[in-house]
């Protein structure tokens, strides 16, 4: 079987290091943690060859594509534990510029008709939406974000 003049049945281990470079330039390339796995299967494959060159190529092949989904298996399930945990940060509100809103009274800018008005905040004017109309100069208060609008309700 050949690919752009390559015979994938006649596989020594410098091939497979050759096949792991390329999966690590992808993987600079891209930055995903995806290639990287198919890398390290044929470096892993190349030390195999190594040690038993008459292995043959379709065994060879079929190790590189188990190990390979392992090794994202693995990865995946790793790291989705470390994210479904959250990062811990001092700073929990960083990057969520909304979410510094809730619980806070402003005053409104425009009147609130059919549902939605806006707000000026700091140095931003931002959208919100409340389930009664309000009239300008009214005070409110944020009770959550949603996206880049303010859920508010009236202040009491």
């Amino acid at each position: 079987m050949e690919i752009f003049g390559f015979n994938l049945e006649e596989m020594v281990f410098w091939h497979w290091f050759a096949v792991a470079g390329i999966f690590l330039v992808l993987e600079v390339l891209t930055m995903g943690f995806f290639f990287l796995w198919f890398g390290a299967s044929a470096i892993l494959i190349g030390i195999i060859m190594l040690i038993f060159p008459e292995i043959a190529w379709s065994i060879q092949w079929s190790l590189w594509a188990i190990i390979a989904l392992l090794d994202i298996a693995a990865w995946k399930i790793f790291m989705g534990k470390k994210f479904s945990e959250g990062l811990k940060t001092d700073e929990p509100l960083l990057n969520k510029r909304g979410e510094q809103y809730v619980g806070r009274t402003f005053t409104l800018e425009e009147a609130i008709t059919n549902g939605f008005g806006k707000v000026k905040v700091d140095d931003s004017t931002w959208k919100v939406e409340c389930e009664i109309d309000l009239d300008a100069g009214s005070k409110i208060t944020v009770k959550s974000v949603d996206g880049t609008v303010l859920q508010v309700e009236a202040f009491n």
